[in-house]
Parts: structure tokens; C-alpha cells; sequence
């Protein structure tokens, strides 16, 4: 989560504290109105724990936004 941080810090123009709030505020409402298996899979992703199946929450995540 810290090389997500950095760069919407970066990018934004604001302190590594405001994005950090941001990327936490974005990640709980994704993971509040995800299903359960991809919500779970961002915790992983963000973690960085090797067993992430990142392709999978690519394809879940698409899938919810109507695209195949």
C-alpha cells in the first residue's frame, strides 16, 4: 500500500499523510460494496502476500463493471 501512497501523493500534490487517508478511505468503500471473495483479494493485493491472484480480481472487478 506504501508504493500506492507515494504515487497518489505524488501526484496529487499532497502530503504521504493525506493520501494515505485517501487510498484508506477508498480501499474500506470498495471493500464495504465488493463481494466478499474481492474484497478480500484487495486485502491481499495491498499486503502484498504472494498468494494474490491478481488477475482474478482484474476479471471480478470488470466483470461487476459490466465488461467481459
Amino acid at each position: 500500500m506504501d508504493e500506492i501512497v507515494r504515487q497518489v501523493a505524488e501526484r496529487a500534490g499532497v502530503s504521504e499523510d493525506v493520501a494515505r487517508k485517501a487510498v484508506e478511505v477508498v480501499v474500506t468503500v470498495l471493500k464495504e460494496r465488493l463481494p466478499a471473495p474481492l474484497a478480500g483479494q484487495i486485502d491481499a493485493a495491498l499486503s502484498g502476500s504472494g498468494g494474490t491472484d491478481a488477475g482474478g480480481l482484474a476479471k471480478g472487478l470488470g466483470g461487476m463493471l459490466g465488461k467481459r
